[in-house]
């Protein structure tokens, strides 16, 4: 089945390029120490809303050169009554590439010290320019993306184990007992997730860390959701169970929990496959709301989210556009799940293929 969705993906042109965007995300996430010029939380408040550092390949004289920029200089105009940067054309300052810089363990427990571009010390390099504090945002892009590109994958470990065997066990038996189950579930899906949010943050300890308190969140949000995929899964089994091979395990003397759980469930993994993919833009954007409102990640800890709450000044979205590439991350993000998720559907079940 694997070896068939990746086929089918290949196939259509849109999917593939959704897959190789999210690859050469996630590449970028897993090394993102070394890829960063700077740490996350590297700060520089002379430069706060600093423009991108513009690279150079042509010198002075028309002739090519190797990659250079140079720094800002941080005037205050009394004309517009606003400081503005300049560039300080006095010293170039050479891209390095593999040179050493601020020291980091790679994959978590390698000590290094090597980045894939960096300038000299006096230098500063600000890719996609700086923010409020003077942080580098293209750095802080690749730590934030970390948590708002994987907190998704946590919440499903919780929500579809719950669903699948809930839903199983509710449309296996029927009866008084799916009734009672499917009743329980339902008073599940109408709790109102948002003003749950709004308590959670209320009382949640103040010393937690900004990633316990939203890992927390997420869990209770799938410990909410898997009601309604419960729902889907009960109706699926109610078909499947009386089927010949159901009927030939019990036969077989199979317990009914076996029987669930290796006759049952494994014929709803095409759907299964299906909603675990278009579940993930979910978490995605209820991640960035969260961090976004100020329920989820604090700062100085980078997400997304909480990076693109500067953007919604539109003083910031007018001179400063550099701070919307979080949002347009997430856009691009969503998007390609949902692009592989509806081409994994038409893979699995034909029929649901719009013509």
């Amino acid at each position: 089945m694997i070896k068939d969705i990746f086929e089918g993906i290949l196939k259509d042109k849109f999917a593939t390029i959704a897959l190789i965007v999210l690859i050469f995300i996630y590449f970028c996430l897993f090394f993102a120490e070394f890829i960063a010029p700077y740490s996350m939380n590297y700060t520089d408040r002379q430069l706060s809303y600093v423009p991108p550092s513009p690279i150079f390949t042509i010198d002075e004289n028309g002739k090519l050169s190797k990659p250079y920029t140079y720094n800002y200089k941080r005037t205050y105009d009394e004309e517009l009554m606003q400081t503005v940067f300049k560039l300080d054309r006095s010293k170039k300052y050479y891209l390095k590439f593999f040179a050493r810089g601020e020291e980091y363990s790679f994959l978590w427990f390698i000590p290094m010290d090597r980045h894939l571009i960096t300038v000299d010390n006096d230098g500063r390099l600000y890719l996609l320019g700086g923010d409020i504090n003077g942080r580098d945002v293209f750095s802080r892009l690749l730590f934030g993306g970390r948590i708002s590109m994987t907190i998704g994958f946590l919440a499903l470990f919780v929500l579809f184990p719950i669903g699948l065997l809930y839903g199983g066990i509710s449309g296996y038996f029927g009866g008084k007992i799916d009734m009672f189950m499917m009743r329980f579930a339902e008073a599940v899906m109408s709790i109102p997730s948002f003003y749950l949010l709004i308590i959670l943050a209320a009382v949640l300890p103040s010393n937690m860390t900004s990633s316990q308190r939203l890992t927390l969140i997420v869990v209770i949000l799938a410990l909410i959701g898997w009601a309604g995929f419960a729902r889907v899964v009960r109706g699926m089994v109610l078909s499947i169970k009386n089927q010949d091979f159901v009927k030939s395990a019990k036969m077989a003397g199979s317990s009914d929990l076996r029987i669930i759980i290796k006759e049952v469930l494994p014929q709803t993994t095409s759907y299964v496959i299906v909603a675990m993919t278009l579940s993930v833009p979910g978490y995605i954007l209820s991640e960035s709301g969260l961090s976004f409102l100020g329920l989820g990640i604090q700062q100085p800890d980078a997400s997304w989210g909480n990076m693109l709450k500067e953007a919604q000044e539109y003083i910031n979205i007018l001179y400063r556009p550099w701070l919307l590439t979080p949002g347009f991350l997430i856009f691009v993000a969503v998007l390609s799940f949902n692009l592989i998720g509806d081409t994994i559907r038409d893979i699995l079940d034909p029929k649901s293929k719009t013509r």
